[in-house]
């Protein structure tokens, strides 16, 4: 189902809309560590790919937080009814592109359609988009450890986004660092932190 054009004076975040929509930086990023022990046994112990086990928790986090389901695009406040996350897919040609994979609590049929998908991205060097679905962004630096990473703000796209690095393997646990980045006018610190509260639980449900 496509978008819904809401009404920012009438919405839940029209103060919000008010105050952020012509910010010079309207994007706020929190920094986070997880633990992600649960992810990297479950994800040896039945063949999963663990950056696609982290991108199902985050549709899962997201999914119970009332305020990712609207986005500001453009000047207009739009309404999803749909969740995807996007990952960026290291394609054939030696470039990256973008690819939206649907969210589904079925974290089986998540996982197929993340390896068919990016799959198919990388093979075909087009991007998979989504536009019916609100789009988490995901981009995963594996190459190396980071503390954090900010995006910017293109002033175009104002959809959340998580970047990380490489998990870190400590003595008793697997730790990992992200961010998270997003529009001000979509959500308030207490939604982004109630966000990646959920996002800690959802991976400790693995266990």
């Amino acid at each position: 189902m496509s978008p819904v054009v809401i009404d920012p004076a009438a919405s839940p975040r029209a103060e919000a809309y008010a105050l952020w929509m012509d910010a010079p930086n309207p994007m706020v990023t929190f920094f986070k560590t997880l633990d992600v022990t649960p992810l990297l046994r479950f994800a040896r112990r039945h063949d999963y790919r663990f950056n696609a086990l982290l991108c199902w928790c985050v549709g899962k986090a997201a999914g119970e937080v009332e305020e990712f389901c609207t986005l500001p695009v453009g000047r207009q406040l739009l309404r999803y009814d749909a969740i995807a996350v996007n990952t960026i897919v290291k394609n054939r040609r030696g470039g990256v592109s973008s690819c939206d994979v649907p969210f589904s609590p079925d974290l089986a049929r998540f996982h197929r359609d993340y390896l068919r998908l990016t799959r198919e991205t990388a093979e075909n060097c087009r991007n998979h988009d989504l536009p019916e679905h609100v789009v988490i962004g995901t981009s995963a630096i594996v190459e190396t450890e980071i503390d954090g990473a900010v995006g910017m703000n293109s002033g175009i796209f104002h959809n959340p986004f998580l970047i990380w690095g490489r998990y870190h393997k400590g003595l008793l646990r697997t730790t990992l660092k992200l961010s998270f980045q997003f529009h001000h006018t979509q959500m308030d610190g207490a939604h982004a932190g109630r966000f990646l509260r959920l996002l800690q639980e959802k991976i400790d449900t693995l266990k």
